[in-house]
């Protein structure tokens, strides 16, 4: 019965059209407010998912680092474990150390990553290879593959230079030293691609090969900077790291990818709530248009409600039928806005009709990615603000005093 006089209330033709037009203009201005919430945190999941997809292309799935100290030592014995436990698809021992590059007369400051054969298991660097090929050579000729804006500040052209890299390293063993030569290794790398993945990775980064990296900084064969692993879809990264934490014991850090730019996803998350509470308050100013016009209706039916409460209906009565009201508003502008978010992101996923300004992003259009929980986070969100919007409203009509008056 209380939604059966709340909708013909709403749809019923009023004495003053005024009524009608205010309660149509809360229902766009909710439809308006869920449409942009909905495409705002759509946007947000698909610049989440670009950025998670380019980070997982040269992150691992699981990395395990030393405790403390620069290096871990991981013999084939404990690889074999590793290797055995269950999730673990892949792994790669990689080196990291910062040297000094030279090519012609500038020297510039780098990180080098020697990788083994595994590598391309772990991560998805070889598919991001915009020139030359992926090839990290041998003890014969060690190769390189530099970031794409390294290779422009060395400048490098690795699809036809012959002439290499020299790369300076700390000696592991001096002690003290007369010379700056006296304390660094050098060799030489031969330039063979370049990868673009994003400009944090392209500016620093050159991938080698890591016996190149094992005999300049005089490490042994067992020592490395971590242990990269790759698991298969769907693994529970949370619940193969603590196995591997219990295999390895305390002298290991083992971390998801999620624990490797933790900093990254909290900002991301937190920039996404932040747009969130302020639409949630653009809505709230949006729904006064409610309370207007539904305390205009509550004084257009002052003889139903003095008829009502003469038949005996209670406060709790009325007070509902008034809040069904409200949420009757907000729940069409809600659905409205929801099917208008929808078909904006569809066609912004088709034909990205709003483009990115500048060349230099990986992307033309604004991405989108439409998650089923955004929609429900947005639907309760607008019903919460509909009822505490009809409120006051409902409650002055449950407070109304009862004349009856004879005609």
């Amino acid at each position: 019965m209380v939604w059966q006089f709340a909708s013909r209330y709403f749809r019923a033709k009023k004495s003053t059209n005024a009524i009608n037009i205010i309660a149509w203009v809360s229902v766009v201005a909710i439809a308006v407010g869920a449409g942009a919430l909905i495409v705002i945190l759509s946007v947000f999941n698909g610049f989440e998912g670009l950025v998670k997809s380019l980070y997982s292309s040269f992150y691992p799935s699981i990395k395990i680092a030393p405790a403390t100290g620069k290096t871990i030592l991981l013999t084939a014995d404990q690889l074999q474990k590793i290797s055995a436990v269950p999730g673990v698809a892949h792994y790669s021992q990689v080196i990291e150390e910062k040297a000094v590059l030279r090519y012609g007369d500038e020297p510039t400051i780098a990180v080098l990553k020697g990788v083994d054969s595994g590598y391309n298991n772990v991560t998805d660097v070889k598919s991001h290879i915009v020139r030359g090929r992926f090839d990290t050579g041998d003890s014969v000729a060690y190769r390189a593959i530099l970031g794409l804006e390294l290779e422009g500040a060395l400048g490098v052209d690795v699809v036809h230079s012959l002439a290499p890299v020299t790369v300076y390293l700390p000696r592991r063993t001096v002690s003290t030293f007369v010379t700056p030569e006296d304390a660094l290794n050098n060799g030489v790398l031969y330039p063979t691609g370049t990868f673009a993945i994003q400009q944090e990775f392209n500016s620093k980064y050159v991938i080698t090969n890591i016996e190149f990296l094992r005999k300049l900084l005089e490490w042994g064969d067992h020592e490395m900077s971590a242990l990269e692993i790759s698991t298969p879809a769907g693994v529970d990264e949370k619940l193969l790291k603590q196995q591997l934490e219990v295999l390895l014991g305390k002298n290991y850090k083992v971390q998801t990818r999620y624990e490797q730019n933790q900093s990254l996803y909290a900002i991301m998350q937190t920039e996404k709530w932040a747009v969130y509470v302020i639409l949630s308050f653009i809505m709230i100013i949006a729904a006064f248009n409610m309370i207007g016009s539904l305390y205009m209706l509550v004084i257009e039916k002052q003889k139903d409600i003095t008829i009502l409460k003469a038949m005996g209906a209670r406060k709790s009565l009325i007070m509902r039928i008034f809040l069904a009201e409200g949420l009757i508003i907000a729940g069409i502008g809600t659905l409205l806005g929801l099917g208008l978010g929808i078909v904006f992101c569809l066609l912004q996923q088709q034909f990205g009709m709003i483009k990115l300004e500048g060349t230099s992003f990986l992307v033309d259009a604004y991405p989108v990615s439409m998650h089923a929980a955004d929609f429900l986070l947005v639907f309760v969100t607008i019903m919460i603000i509909g009822l505490a919007a009809s409120w006051y409203p409902a409650r002055r009509a449950a407070v109304e005093a009862i004349e009856l008056k004879a005609t």
